[in-house]
């Protein structure tokens, strides 16, 4: 499958679900949680969370992550998804940012504006993905995991 191909089926992918799995690590230690996201048009995904959760702290020390994006589906259907690898950084959010996160998610622009004025409260998290990969039975072949080098784009 061309690069092409693989990067619109990515584009129809992401849109399929509000959330992501994302994997940290720290000293040696992995963990994975679950967070809703935005994406913009270079496919960077944006996330909030509290500063102290695990995953931010361990941002923090090791901005290195990876994660997945799965659409919801029954049993008896094939599974098909995404899968990524980045570096996160914590940022000021633009109003962009802001309006594009809460209208993709049906959030409140003001009160996410006030949550993220809070100390120590949440903050807005950037994901700029280097490397993806996407699975499924995308182009009709049968199930099979197809690499975007993103980075190289």
């Amino acid at each position: 499958m061309n690069s092409q191909l693989v990067e619109k089926s990515i584009r129809e992918l992401i849109t399929k679900t509000p959330h992501l799995s994302l994997a940290t690590v720290s000293e040696g230690r992995p963990w994975v949680c679950e967070v809703h996201f935005a994406y913009d048009d270079e496919l960077n995904l944006y996330f909030v969370s509290k500063l102290s959760t695990r995953h931010c702290q361990e941002i923090a020390g090791n901005p290195h992550l990876a994660g997945n994006i799965i659409k919801q589906h029954p049993l008896t259907e094939a599974p098909s998804g995404l899968y990524f690898e980045g570096m996160a950084e914590e940022i000021i959010p633009s109003e962009e940012d802001i309006v594009r996160y809460c209208t993709a998610l049906g959030r409140d622009i003001i009160q996410l504006k006030e949550q993220l004025l809070e100390p120590n409260g949440r903050r807005m998290f950037k994901i700029e993905v280097s490397n993806w990969a996407v699975f499924g039975n995308i182009d009709g072949n049968g199930h099979a995991k197809h690499e975007l080098h993103w980075s190289e784009q």
